[in-house]
């Protein structure tokens, strides 16, 4: 159950040499994409079903485990296929593939879109990459963060670094670094290939995903679409949680390698989509994404400069939250009439970098980064209403920029001994515009409306004025690494430092005091963290073990007002975080195997001698599986304590602590099967016993009529899914 996606698949037919940046196929309809999908899925239906016996048996080493547990691969890093069948039901968004990686923890709003957290750590601490570039979202309460626009299956690989232990992957990423990436290649000869994959589920969930590639010495082409659906969800009682989403995305990618050692490349790709969110008075009525990517790439230049790369990238992302086009605004409520607010964000960046080797001793990638992002806000009323919000102007409101330099090295400087180090200097620009003269101006009200374009609440003119502040950021890092002689183990330790400028949620969100005051009050974040750990591996066996422990000066913290409307503050204060993870995966039996994960995290204030909040609490996922053939089953056993350590009305630019916890345990089975080589089918029953629960990292669910109305939002019940996976 423990293995991850690369047991899970057939063996691919192309040799993978080169990764890609960007994606996308702009001018897909929302209406049409499922259509399209589904039809180019029955016709590899069709091929496979002719191929008949011409289909090679599956290697008996591959079995069609369900991946229940990704493990740490190397030191402080996880390496995991996203199109291998999982469990819980295959994620719909960045952020619920995640969370079933030790250490994850997800901020929970609904059906989709949460927030991811890493060892305790979210927002900006924890860095998104997606084929190396960023997407920001737009909205000020983090209605869309970047893995929201992320659809997992699109991608050939996630790589997790947990820590400050890389400086190569932009600035600020003191809880670690997340990489959604694409493989693709030379042909060797004129082919190509098809993957496809149908999900169905409890509920209305269906998903459909399809990959296409071609090439030839020449270049090559690839395409990739998914769709995503879902209706509200029902909790372990009966009652419906305001959840339903539907999204698209689609993404081309051509390119051309006129030899083995170059390759230039370009990318487009758009989606969009709809969610229902149970925590606020407003939905997502709008995720429009569309990128677009330049990559470069030249390999053994001279006999030590191995590769050069240069990338340029820009992505887009405009979301629209209303209160009227998945829900009926409540007279009742705050917002009793048809609201909207549409806020964009375009950040543009690019990279380049080099790689040196010399022999098999030393590595070194150096290189420069950067990225700008502009984010602009309108608010008004419905389409065809008088102040209808699309024929509003677009305000600027705010700008980032970034510009880094950086290096890392690794060292074999002994047998079976490593160094491996890195420093980057970044300096941050950041400006905003129309920021009132005093604290108390421009706060929002929850669901994003928190910037309002310079006007006050009460709809009168505030006194404003445009600043800016500016950062220089060093960061760096340095790690041991020893494989033992006595055992088939590595042990590591590393010490890293990062000082992270304040984001545009801290600075200007909806849960922020957005004035001058607070514009320039806040400092930037310094995290110095010590990480150790053990890797062992053997024929039966693989397990590690990591621990960490760090120091955060000037930890930025949100304080949430009492009462629904927004506001609050974010300020500074000195804090301590400390926590690990475990895990191991034992082949007892030739048929069984079973896995075991663990995590933990801790954080205290040492400014207000109280718990950080939004700490997840001590997780553990027990897994059991038995392959025999082309079969497999398994079950899932996940299992998380109460958590008591709160910082009741404080938290981050998510959410805030909604008070103590309570644990639970959920049991899930799976099972899967392989026909071939080209063919497999995987499904699952997820919290069978149909159990109640709610995870403590959660946003305050609003009062919906006819929706359960709890202190968090609750999680599904007794959940069934099917899918069917061709490869051709």
């Amino acid at each position: 159950m423990s293995r991850d996606a690369t047991a899970a698949r057939p063996p691919h037919r192309r040799l993978r040499v080169a990764r890609t940046p960007g994606g996308g196929l702009a001018g897909a309809s929302r209406r049409s994409l499922p259509l399209a999908l589904a039809a180019a899925l029955g016709a590899a239906a069709c091929t496979a079903a002719r191929a008949g016996t011409d289909v090679p048996a599956a290697p008996q080493d591959l079995p069609p485990v369900v991946v229940t547990a990704p493990m740490q691969d190397a030191p402080l890093t996880v390496v995991t296929d996203p199109r291998a069948p999982r469990q819980p039901v295959p994620a719909s968004d960045g952020a619920d593939f995640l969370k079933t990686i030790p250490g994850f923890a997800t901020i929970r709003k609904g059906g989709s879109n949460g927030d991811p957290v890493l060892r305790g750590m979210g927002g900006s601490r924890l860095g998104i990459r997606v084929d190396g570039g960023q997407i920001a979202g737009g909205c000020p309460s983090r209605m869309d963060p970047p893995t929201a626009y992320v659809a997992p299956e699109l991608y050939d690989r996630v790589t997790v670094v947990k820590g400050p232990e890389t400086v190569v992957d932009g600035p600020g990423n003191s809880a670690g670094v997340v990489r959604f990436e694409r493989d693709f290649e030379r042909y060797a000869a004129p082919d190509h290939s098809a993957d496809a994959s149908v999900l169905v589920g409890s509920r209305g969930r269906n998903d459909q995903n399809l990959d296409l590639r071609a090439g030839d010495p020449a270049g090559y082409l690839g395409v990739r679409a998914n769709h995503t659906h879902a209706q509200d969800y029902a909790d372990g009682d009966g009652h419906r949680v305001h959840s339903r989403y539907d999204r698209w995305n689609a993404d081309a990618t051509v390119g051309w390698t006129p030899d083995d050692d170059t390759r230039v490349q370009l990318a487009v790709g758009k989606g969009d989509g709809q969610a229902a969110y149970a925590f606020s008075g407003m939905d997502g009525a709008q995720f429009l994404r569309e990128s677009a990517a330049l990559d470069v790439a030249r390999e053994h230049l001279t006999r030590h400069w191995a590769k050069l790369e240069v990338r340029a990238y820009t992505n887009y992302a405009d979301h629209v939250m209303d209160n009227y086009t998945l829900r009926h605004p409540d007279p009742a409520g705050m917002m009793p009439m048809a609201m909207a607010s549409n806020v964009a964000r375009r950040t543009s960046g690019g990279r380049i970098a080099g790689t040196w080797r010399w022999d098999e001793a030393l590595e070194l990638v150096a290189g420069l980064d950067g990225s700008g992002s502009v984010h602009t806000v309108r608010n008004g009323g419905p389409p065809g209403s008088a102040g209808d919000y699309r024929d509003l102007p677009r305000v600027r409101d705010a700008r980032m920029d970034d510009v880094g330099a950086f290096g890392e090295l690794r060292w074999t400087f002994a047998p079976r001994q490593r160094l491996v180090t890195g420093a980057r200097l970044d300096r941050a620009h950041a400006r905003g515009y129309g920021l009132a003269a005093g604290p108390g101006d421009g706060m929002g009200m929850d669901g994003g409306m928190g910037s309002m374009g310079g006007m006050a609440m009460g709809g009168a003119a505030a006194a404003t004025r445009d600043a800016d502040r500016a950062s220089t950021l060093p960061a760096g890092f340095v790690r041991y690494e020893r494989d033992l002689a006595a055992l088939p183990a590595t042990f590591y330790a590393g010490l890293g430092h990062v000082q992270r400028f304040p984001d545009y949620w801290e600075l200007f969100g909806g849960h922020v005091d957005v004035s001058l005051p607070g514009f320039r009050s806040l400092a930037p974040e310094k995290t110095t963290q010590l990480d150790v750990g053990l890797q062992y591996r053997d024929a039966r066996l693989k397990a590690w073990v990591s621990g960490y422990a760090g120091v955060v000066r000037d930890f930025i913290l949100v304080h949430y007002p009492a009462g629904a409307m927004g506001g609050g503050s974010a300020g500074n204060v000195q804090a301590r975080i400390a926590g690990g993870e475990a895990g191991a995966t034992y082949a007892f039996a030739a048929h069984w195997k079973g896995d075991a994960t663990l995590g933990y995290a801790w954080g205290e204030n040492r400014s207000e001698h109280r718990p950080l909040p939004q700490m997840p609490p001590l997780e553990a996922r027990l897994g059991l599986a038995y392959a025999r053939g082309a079969w497999s089953v398994g079950g899932l056993w996940r299992i998380v304590a109460a958590q008591h350590r709160v910082a009741a009305g404080e938290g981050n630019i998510v959410g805030q602590d909604l008070g103590p916890s309570a644990g639970f345990g959920v049991f899930s089975l799976n099972a899967g099967w392989r026909a071939g080589a080209r063919l497999a089918l995987s499904a699952g029953i997820d919290n069978l016993f149909d159990r109640t629960y709610a995870e403590h990292l959660n946003a305050a669910p609003e009062g919906l009529a006819g929706y359960v109305n709890t202190v968090r939002v609750n999680e599904p019940g007794r959940t069934a899914w099917l899918k069917v996976a061709l490869q051709l």
